[in-house]
């Protein structure tokens, strides 16, 4: 790429006395090699090198240490691991692992520097969280897991010292760069080099990266623009930019008008312009209500925006194989696999699936490439949905589609006759029920058992004219591609 030719030479560290480096990471994503090609680039060298692999129980997932030791002679290496607070530098492949106890205790204030990869891997707490919350249905009682970012920051730079610790967005970075997240941790390890973390020749590293041979340029590229985000972060922050742009339909809506419009056009291509009509005149009721009540201030019309669009663009059989034929599915699909592939949908059609001898639930079969012709069929004839000739409109799923979108104008209805300033707030929380209505079949079930447990409960305190509960302020982490700690 443009520009590397032009970066400058690090600053690297003596081995006069040995160096250490902890490499954090995920087992199954390359941590290791990271081991291997300092070993190899400290042999070709001449340098004395001890590379010690640890890994936790899931070897492949879980948590990996790479204890790397560096000096000139071998026989200066008298211990394999980095000893407590003596880590010279941590490259965090996995912001998680690196916050972990394990590696805290290997970094010293005013002596370790550290670079990490700020990128949110879930864990297994998250699975258990999600998991507990599907289970009972209950977004109140099992809020959305979140991701403590910033705690785990803030215990990495007060283990080193302000000044001491780099977070980089390397997983997004890399990915958009060389098209594959694996690239990350090569990634890594040019931006830990550049920034003079790393006491071996860059020629030595690309060398070892070729004798290792395994995707050799892929990873020499992936190297090199680590090098080059450690000099201008904002040039290869741009160079990872997408050519076209952020797609429209990723972009955040910047105004309650943006909202309400790129949900009434969703709503044509879902069904038709009645269907978006319908949405938008209910919306502009909830708006003048609210004006005349509580003037500017417009969170009840947002809650309705969001909650009914929700509601009224129900992922039925229709909505499924319009997106799969009528989206960029296919090109998504074409740029991320190579080669030689097949398709296998995993569908539970209810008029089709077999139930679960033990649970009862709909058991997910497996179609062939063959249902993308059915799907471009099925797409066409969508604005059957709901009508007399809509061979899926008896079945328990659509019902109760149908049923929760007449609830909700029934409640909007009463919300509007007896919104006042006092319970403005209640209002906002029940139009905004919907949003804690989660997933489909059995699963959603679940979940509409809990919103509507809330909804007796918050409806009692609007018709009896209590006040509002304050809700609690969601946690929103900002993401940088590049920030020095």
């Amino acid at each position: 790429a443009a520009g590397f030719a032009e970066l400058p030479l690090p600053q690297l560290p003596s081995t006069a006395a040995p160096w250490g480096i902890l490499i954090t990471g995920v087992g199954g994503t390359g941590v290791v090699t990271i081991g291997a090609l300092l070993g190899m680039a400290a042999h070709l060298e001449g340098k004395g090198i001890s590379v010690l692999d640890m890994a936790g129980l899931a070897q492949k997932g879980g948590a990996v240490w790479s204890h790397v030791r560096i000096a000139d002679r071998p026989e200066q290496l008298h211990a394999a691991r980095v000893a407590a607070g003596e880590a010279n530098a941590v490259i965090g492949c996995d912001l998680v692992v690196a916050a972990g106890d394990e590696s805290l205790a290997k970094m010293r204030a005013g002596h370790t520097r550290v670079v990490i990869n700020r990128d949110q891997t879930m864990t297994s707490e998250f699975v258990r969280g999600f998991a507990a919350q599907a289970r009972s249905g209950d977004v109140a009682a099992n809020p959305d897991p979140q991701f403590p970012a910033g705690s785990m920051e803030a215990q990495i730079v007060d283990a080193v010292g302000a000044g001491r610790a780099e977070f980089i967005d390397a997983s997004r970075l890399a990915t958009a760069l060389l098209g594959d997240s694996i690239a990350t941790n090569l990634f890594m390890l040019g931006y830990a080099w550049q920034k003079g973390l790393v006491p071996l020749g860059g020629e030595a590293i690309l060398r070892a990266i070729e004798i290792n041979g395994a995707a050799a340029e892929a990873n020499k590229a992936a190297f090199l623009w680590g090098r080059r985000a450690a000099v201008d972060p904002q040039a290869v922050a741009e160079a990872a930019r997408p050519q076209h742009g952020t797609p429209a339909h990723h972009a955040l809506s910047a105004s309650l008008d943006e909202l309400v419009a790129r949900r009434k056009a969703h709503l044509r291509e879902y069904q038709n312009a009645a269907y978006a009509a319908r949405y938008a005149h209910l919306v502009e009721r909830v708006r003048a209500a609210e004006a005349r009540v509580v003037p500017g201030v417009t969170t009840l019309t947002e809650a309705v925006a969001r909650g009914y669009h929700k509601l009224l663009a129900y992922k039925d059989e229709y909505e499924v194989a319009r997106l799969y034929t009528a989206t960029d599915f296919l090109k998504r699909v074409e740029e991320q696999f190579e080669g030689d592939y097949k398709l296998v949908f995993h569908l539970a059609p209810p008029t089709l699936a077999d139930k679960d001898p033990h649970t009862g639930e709909l058991r997910k079969k497996d179609y062939g490439p063959w249902m993308l012709k059915a799907m471009r069929v099925l797409a066409k004839f969508r604005h059957l949905r709901g009508s007399v000739l809509d061979p899926f409109a008896r079945s328990h799923d659509r019902r109760l589609d149908r049923a929760l979108i007449a609830d909700y104008e029934r409640l909007v209805d009463e919300l509007l006759a007896g919104l006042q300033p006092a319970n403005h707030d209640l209002a906002v929380q029940l139009a905004a029920l919907p949003e804690h209505i989660r997933g489909f079949g059995h699963v959603r079930e679940r979940y509409l058992a809990g919103a509507r447990k809330r909804e007796a409960a918050l409806l009692a305190r609007f018709r009896g004219g209590a006040p509002a509960a304050a809700e609690p302020a969601a946690r929103v982490h900002k993401l940088i591609p590049i920030v020095a700690g």
